[in-house]
């Protein structure tokens, strides 16, 4: 079968391998579709996850797909035919985006299974283009848990990708009105309008402190002119622009970093005292997985998925995933 594996930096390929053998705690599942992650993008840039890989790895954990063999031991957790989406993180994907297994391949052995934690039944009306979104939702619903966003707070979302998509539309799921979404994309401004946000700004052409100031307001607390805006979700991992919300965000404010910052970013703690400032981090899931399978029930996120491929045309497909104007998420869909 067809699986895509990174092979060195920059060197992506679709290559001929054995089809998986399940053992008794495992499950194997037929694929509907996979979305290309950013962290997909990122590692391929690097060869591996930090750096070239001694042999390919396989990626791909943004899937959903249909159960055909079950281990011996998982008929408490699964049966044929059922439809699901993957907790990557349950089944083992780490940092790898998936071990010795990768999800852009027709068929995908899932480990240990039979744990009870790896799969998440989805409608038989939801498309399996729709159960992959899980988990990046997931990754941008988190963003919002950590953010403690709540109705009448006034929240800019940094990064118009799928994560800062997908909290964008957690966020309006959740009755919050005031987002506004940030990127140097129309096109991406464009899909996060549809998914809930109700001020967008492009820094390409409108100073972002200015934008935000026109939007929340501003005011001046000590020595420091401070917008309005009080949640921010950062999901670009530029890190001068981090370092810039830290100076600029209003008193009080809470900031949620769900973004790769591969760099050190320095940080005005001066300004994080005296504004009282919380900032954490944000790298997991919603401890019930199932929450987000309930959101795209309720909500359509069509919008999100801008473009769609076969697994024959992977290496088009992650092209255009390499493209920040491209759209937003890259699906690759089975027949």
């Amino acid at each position: 079968m067809k699986l895509a594996r990174i092979h060195g930096p920059d060197d992506v390929r679709l290559d001929d391998v054995d089809d998986p053998v399940c053992g008794p705690d495992d499950v194997i599942l037929e694929v509907g579709a996979c979305g290309i992650c950013g962290s997909d993008v990122g590692y391929a840039k690097l060869g591996g996850v930090t750096g070239p890989v001694s042999e390919p790895m396989p990626i791909g954990h943004e899937l959903a797909g249909t159960v055909r063999i079950v281990g011996e031991n998982c008929g408490d957790v699964a049966r044929v035919g059922d439809r699901v989406a993957l907790h990557p993180g349950a089944a083992g994907f780490g940092l790898g985006n998936g071990g010795p297994e990768g999800g852009f391949a027709p068929r995908l052995l899932v480990r240990g299974a039979a744990g009870g934690k790896s799969l998440f039944p989805i409608p038989d009306e939801m498309s399996f283009a729709h159960g992959a979104l899980a988990e990046p939702l997931g990754v941008g619903m988190h963003a919002v848990d950590q953010s403690e966003a709540r109705p009448g707070d006034r929240v800019a979302v940094l990064g118009a990708g799928p994560i800062g998509l997908s909290a964008i539309a957690t966020l309006a799921d959740r009755g919050i009105e005031d987002i506004v979404s940030v990127d140097m994309s129309d096109t991406r401004l464009d899909v996060a309008r549809k998914l809930g946000a109700t001020h967008t700004i492009n820094p390409s052409r409108e100073d972002l402190w200015t934008g935000l100031g026109r939007i929340h307001g501003t005011e001046t607390l000590y020595w420091m002119e401070n917008v309005g805006t009080n949640v921010f979700i950062e999901a670009t991992g530029v890190g001068p622009l981090l370092a810039d919300v830290v100076h600029r965000c209003a008193p009080q404010s809470r900031i949620s970093v769900v973004a790769l910052h591969r760099q050190e970013v320095p940080i005005a703690f001066m300004d994080v005292l005296t504004k009282e400032i919380t900032i954490r981090g944000s790298i997991e899931y919603p401890a019930d997985y199932g929450e987000m399978i309930r959101l795209l029930e309720r909500r359509d996120l069509e919008p999100m998925i801008t473009h769609r491929f076969g697994l024959d045309d992977f290496l088009e497909a992650f092209d255009v995933a390499r493209s920040p104007d491209a759209g937003a998420k890259v699906m690759i869909e089975f027949a």
